[in-house]
């Protein structure tokens, strides 16, 4: 039994290890917060072709992604066992994988682009998000690429260099923004498509600059130099993709639900689908902090499960658990306090043309940040825990329950709420909040079986 202090004297820790992930992913969100404050300045329309252009990419970015969360596992568990070789092998082969499925998933983009013209989208919105996304989609090479990198610096503990690249990627894209989509310096005004060339320039830069940091760091050295990818290890490749494939199915359950939300809304017309985007965005930058204790939970996790100390191993667990529980409580507060004030970020009131347009979304964005502020902390705790089981290296279960929570009880909720009943927008939501509830209670179980599990083995074998 452990006492209350046993778990709040690892916040510290678990806070250090996690800040620079949390920046690192909250810079990723704001290419796409920047992106939709500059671009909601032109008017709904533009703001949902976002919206919808970015629901094709966020599918392909949840398998990259989360096949990419396989690296961070292995390499932490070498790191724990002191194993440099095993770890640099965890690397090469990640990193080989991760390139091939970024084309992959780019290819596959462009394929499903006229997949727009049979989804009851407005047609103005379609004829604007397919030049954004034919030049975005070119974006998920360099940041599936960047993944690999980024995990393979999380395993090793050091989680603050793939934040150092992301902040020099945002400053880039806000230059780029500002220049191209309004039309300044001289350039031509390119409206979503300058957001589009500002997202695939500042991705580029991450990959080059992360790789360059890692060439100059004594401690990256043994792994990233003599990478010789002509000898590629049939056994390395089988146990990447093992924990790899279950885990991108997971992430892909789960984005792929809120991108139904986006396509629901869509169906509502512009401004429910530019509401939407509102509150996933706002959603999503909140999301970064418990996602970032997820990382640290499968960082900790690993290390602990490579010395083999279970005991020790449940209870760091549970101390990110419950840190995870009060920052979401935390902003659940925010969000139902200023839900009023955060959607005014994203429109232009002072444009006389747009204006109705823009209340509408005001008021339907304030909704549904009530229904996100409480999903907070449902959506936190099923991230965390799921990072533990990932530290575990325990996928497959877990991706039968992501399945289940997301597409056999919460996806059936939104559809009914959100398309045949008057809640509309804030019924979408309602299921996505149902879902990730399922998801956080049934991933938590599933955790509390395996760690009981392990120590009931290690007690029985020591005696």
């Amino acid at each position: 039994m452990f006492s209350l202090r046993d778990y709040t004297k690892e916040f510290r820790y678990n806070i250090k290890l996690a800040v620079p992930v949390i920046t690192g992913l909250i810079g990723h969100t704001l290419v796409q917060f920047v992106d939709n404050i500059m671009v909601g300045q032109l008017g709904s329309a533009e703001l949902a072709a976002v919206s919808l252009g970015n629901s094709f990419l966020f599918i392909a970015m949840s398998i990259g992604i989360g096949f990419s969360t396989a690296i961070t596992p292995l390499v932490a568990e070498a790191d724990g066992e002191g194993n440099t070789a095993k770890g640099k092998a965890a690397f090469k082969h990640g990193l080989f994988l991760c390139t091939i499925l970024g084309t992959a998933l780019f290819l596959m983009v462009l394929l499903a682009k006229p997949l727009m013209y049979f989804m009851s989208q407005p047609e103005e919105v379609v004829e604007l998000a397919i030049p954004y996304l034919d030049i975005v989609a070119f974006s998920l090479i360099p940041l599936i690429v960047f993944q690999a990198l980024k995990q393979f610096s999380d395993g090793l503990s050091e989680t603050k260099y793939p934040m150092f690249a992301t902040i020099v990627a945002n400053v880039v894209n806000v230059a780029v923004n500002y220049v191209l989509i309004f039309g300044k310096l001289g350039f031509p005004e390119m409206g979503i498509v300058g957001a589009a060339i500002g997202t695939l320039m500042s991705r580029f830069i991450m990959v080059f600059f992360l790789w360059f940091l890692f060439r100059k760091k004594k401690k990256f050295l043994p792994y990233v130099t003599k990478l010789n990818f002509r000898i590629i290890e049939k056994s390395v490749l089988k146990k990447i993709m093992s924990l790899g494939f279950p885990s991108s199915l997971q992430m892909l359950f789960e984005v792929a639900i809120f991108t139904a939300g986006i396509w629901l809304s869509g169906t509502l017309g512009k401004n429910p689908q530019a509401a939407n985007q509102i509150a996933l965005n706002l959603s999503s930058m909140t999301f970064m902090f418990a996602m970032g204790l997820g990382v640290a939970s499968m960082i900790r996790v690993g290390n602990q499960k490579g010395m083999q100390r279970y005991r020790e191993l449940r209870r760091i667990a549970f101390s990110i658990f419950l840190l995870t529980t009060l920052l979401a409580v935390c902003f659940a507060l925010i969000f139902i306090l200023l839900n009023d004030q955060l959607p005014l970020m994203y429109v232009d009131l002072k444009d006389p043309v747009n204006y109705a347009d823009n209340i509408e979304v005001i008021t339907i964005a304030a909704k549904l940040l009530i229904v996100a502020a409480i999903f907070q902390i449902s959506d936190g705790v099923q991230v965390v825990v799921l990072g533990a089981l990932r530290g575990l290296q325990d996928v497959k279960i877990p991706t039968l329950i992501t399945f289940i929570a997301y597409w056999l009880i919460g996806f059936p909720i939104s559809y009914y709420l959100g398309l045949h009943t008057e809640y509309k927008s804030t019924g979408i939501w309602i299921g996505l909040l149902a879902g990730l509830t399922a998801s956080g209670i049934m991933l938590y179980i599933r955790f509390d079986y395996l760690t009981k599990k392990l120590i009931r083995q290690k007690e029985t074998d020591t005696n």
